[in-house]
């Protein structure tokens, strides 16, 4: 076992962090803050702690999903918080940095894709709510660089190879593939030491019994909130769409059979004991895919900082903006060998052909229109669609869409574990918890 960390000499994160604005929803200023946990050289502060939980309530009861006990919601938010806070360090400590420009481009993403056409707009519904447009920046800031550190740390652990991808394409359940998504909802209940019998057995028996109170009627959202411990426990334990190549290797055989609500058996893996569930389902089998015919400018950082190649291509995007020919500042600038000397274009593009980054942006890009900037982990790009179109699926589309979803899998597994190993490491030092007991985790 990874030792955990001893007390950090320096307290001027202490103080320094101590000493900024609370960022509580709606909650008025006060004299003083109070740290509840001294995270390696940082700290979490009582107000983010209201903050957090208050966003939570909010969400949870639009949701009209039953809230848990006080001391229970307070202990998954603050656990929530030291991870948080872990990531963000690490982050800082591997100088990843999200610009303002990029931040920018990320709020109107959001305010877009939450229905509204202005930034202005997007912050009276903020403010209607209690929470200021800086205090969503700040969150969204913090977003993006777990989301980033994430990407840098566990992405370089997954490999896939093909034979892996002929392994997957040859199964049952490719063969079952189809265009139907599943709202995936998961709840775990985390085994930290399998050579513990009696831990094991106490595990079981509660997953067990969340699977018979599903079973009878309870409310998915309701007990992933209260009970699991997945990291999306707070989200009601909704993992998101998945298509059934996405769907985590563990469970690709149980939902597809499953009816939207109803419960898995109990499942175990390395992590623990798992039930899961489709909350919803969409789309229809179909063998065809849309296809966009794509260009693109790529600023590698493996040559220049992570804040040059930015500088660099907000340079590009606005010399887009005054007019200039996206081919040729794509034979100029770009780094693609693959693509700069045919002015970055990659022909037609599918699903599953390219990082997850480049294929959302894309997605949400128009025909003839240009994207904003956006990092993916192999630099900064702009894109440029020219055109769409459906396309019966051919062999090629098929391995890209196989070999990313095996991509996916590994990542989460890898995640978790990473997750696991730097919360292990880290000196945490709770002030006050539920029991009102101080202590050091």
């Amino acid at each position: 076992m990874i030792p955990k960390r001893q007390r950090p000499s320096s307290l001027l994160a202490l103080v320094f962090l101590a000493c900024l604005p609370m960022l509580a929803a709606g909650a008025e200023r006060q004299p003083l803050d109070r740290v509840v946990a001294v995270v390696d050289e940082g700290v979490v502060l009582q107000s983010e702690l209201q903050a957090r939980i208050q966003q939570i309530r909010s969400r949870l009861s639009a949701q009209g999903t039953r809230l848990p006990p006080e001391s229970v919601l307070r202990q998954r938010v603050l656990d929530q918080l030291i991870l948080e806070e872990i990531q963000i360090q690490r982050a800082r400590q591997m100088g990843i940095r999200i610009g303002d420009s990029e931040l920018n481009s990320a709020m109107r993403n959001v305010a877009r894709n939450n229905g509204f056409n202005s930034l202005n707009a997007f912050e009276q519904a903020l403010s209607s709510e209690g929470l200021s447009f800086q205090q969503a920046r700040e969150q969204i800031r913090r977003e993006m660089l777990v989301s980033r550190v994430q990407q840098q740390r566990v992405g370089r652990r997954v490999r896939v190879t093909e034979r892996e991808v002929d392994n997957f394409l040859s199964s049952a359940e490719a063969r079952e593939r189809s265009g139907i998504e599943h709202l995936l909802g998961h709840i775990l209940i985390e085994v930290n030491n399998f050579n513990n019998d009696e831990a094991v057995q106490a595990a079981r028996s509660k997953a067990e019994s969340i699977q018979e109170q599903l079973e009878d009627g309870a409310d998915f959202r309701e007990l992933a909130v209260a009970e699991s411990d997945g990291r999306n426990a707070l989200e009601g334990g909704e993992l998101g769409w998945r298509s059934g190549q996405e769907l985590p290797s563990l469970v690709a055989g149980e939902i597809p059979r499953l009816d939207v609500g109803e419960p898995s058996p109990v499942l175990q893996s390395s992590s623990g004991f798992h039930v899961v569930t489709p909350l919803d389902r969409r789309g229809q089998d179909t063998n065809e895919v849309e296809q966009r015919r794509v260009s693109h400018i790529l600023v590698n950082t493996q040559e220049r900082s992570d804040a040059e190649a930015e500088s660099l291509i907000r340079e590009i995007e606005s010399q887009l903006e005054n007019g200039a020919d996206f081919a040729a500042l794509a034979k100029e600038y770009s780094d693609d060998p693959g693509t700069v000397s045919e002015g970055g274009e990659l022909g037609w593009v599918g699903p599953g052909e390219m990082v997850p980054a480049f294929e959302d942006t894309m997605m949400e890009t128009g025909v003839g229109e240009t994207s904003n900037p956006f990092r993916s982990r192999f630099g900064w790009h702009i894109l440029k669609v020219e055109d769409r179109r459906v396309a019966e699926q051919s062999d090629e589309i098929r391995r890209n869409e196989a070999r990313q979803a095996l991509q996916q899998r590994q990542y989460e597994l890898e995640l978790q574990n990473w997750l696991s190993q730097i919360r292990e490491e880290a000196y945490v030092d709770v002030k006050t918890v539920v029991s009102g007991m101080e202590g050091t985790l």
